[in-house]
């Protein structure tokens, strides 16, 4: 009889956590998954950049890409404007200057 008790505790316990883990399922498939897909074709995207690509930065400055080097790229950001910007720095590629220019 007391190991029926244990076994019927047990199974409850378990029908308690199961609402918690499906909304653990569903925070994962929903935020988690598509935010580590986004880092990820940020990175390819950094690692593929080249001179002469319009870029944005997390900051908001948008320019063109004129020296790529190991950890950074220089980048002129106006007429006679040129800084040097960590690639972490980089939120993405410029598309609306891309298809003006």
């Amino acid at each position: 009889m007391q190991t029926f008790l244990i076994f019927q505790t047990g199974a409850g316990g378990l029908i308690q956590l199961l609402p918690i883990l499906l909304i653990i399922l569903v925070f994962y498939f929903l935020i988690i998954r598509p935010q580590q897909r986004r880092q990820r074709q940020l990175q390819e995207t950094i690692a593929n950049l080249k001179i002469g690509d319009r870029i944005v930065t997390t900051g908001g400055v948008i320019g063109v890409i004129t020296t790529v080097r190991d950890t950074s790229f220089l980048i002129r950001s106006a007429d006679k404007s040129i800084l040097e910007i960590a690639r972490t720095a980089i939120a993405g590629i410029d598309e609306e200057g891309r298809q003006a220019t």
